[in-house]
């Protein structure tokens, strides 16, 4: 059972949705929390109001989240649990539409970010022989949508790294945990006009306390909703025509990116 009372935990892109969520659900249950994001107002706005700790960080570029590590080890000389929750979706068009900024954006942020910054904390963890790190990766890992083709992509290869760095991880000789979260849509302004006629769209709030809860029992998976546990069983035992009727027309999948909308993210 992971502890996060009088624990270090640090969240990327943690000024808003389950970042900011997730931050004030550490902090309820006695965690340090450092927020970090480029979102430098809200994000400082946050902490003041939950009295944690705000780094500026742009995660894709190498001297910032150097440059954290190096602060976050100076003031607290530990961090004990890491939560991977940055990301983006830039529009919902088809591929052949979307240019290659977009790809190249896309995956810098939602997956090669993570492994870096993971990198950098990571051998510290190794040498206290212990930490938890949580990847918010999502259904798109594993659920194909139309419209979110680079999204998905993004999202499949950060739960094919998880898994395989919980997998090292739980060789060495210490108290060492990956959970991976695959949520479905959550009631953000990042998926503003998305449609899920039979999936639940879900609060940030209540997003994050499965989070917690799955993180305090060592989970190595957390999906949101609960309903989003059945669709990998789904697509293992049907033909692949029939597991994209399924996801595509009956939950609704095919056409829920048909009205986004997102963030503006310029």
């Amino acid at each position: 059972m992971t502890r996060v009372k009088n624990k270090t935990a640090l969240i990327t892109g943690g000024s808003r949705g389950i970042g900011a969520a997730t931050a004030k659900l550490l902090i309820e249950n006695g965690a340090t929390v450092i927020i970090t994001d480029i979102l430098d107002d809200e994000g400082r706005a946050l902490a003041n109001e939950i009295h944690a700790e705000y780094y500026h960080l742009n995660v894709t570029k190498e001297d910032e989240f150097a440059k954290v590590f190096k602060m976050v080890n100076d003031k607290y000389g530990r961090l004990d649990i890491l939560f991977n929750n940055a990301g983006i979706i830039t529009s919902n068009q088809f591929f052949y539409n979307m240019d290659h900024t977009e790809i190249d954006r896309t995956m810098q942020v939602n997956t090669v970010a993570h492994l870096h910054v993971t990198r950098s904390f990571l051998p510290a963890m190794i040498q206290q022989k212990s930490g938890h790190i949580i990847n918010i990766s999502s259904a798109a890992g594993f659920i194909p949508n139309p419209r979110l083709s680079v999204y998905c992509a993004s999202k499949h290869a950060i739960s094919g790294w998880s898994e395989s760095l919980r997998l090292e991880l739980e060789s060495m000789n210490g108290d060492f945990h990956v959970t991976t979260v695959t949520p479905a849509y959550i009631d953000t302004g990042m998926f503003a006009g998305v449609r899920s006629p039979l999936i639940p769209i879900a609060k940030p709030e209540v997003a994050a306390r499965s989070i917690i809860k799955g993180v305090l029992k060592n989970k190595v998976y957390v999906r949101i909703p609960g309903i989003v546990y059945i669709a990998p069983f789904f697509k293992g035992i049907l033909p692949v025509r029939w597991a994209d009727f399924l996801v595509g027309k009956v939950f609704g999948f095919a056409k829920s990116m048909d009205e986004f909308k997102g963030r503006n993210t310029k």
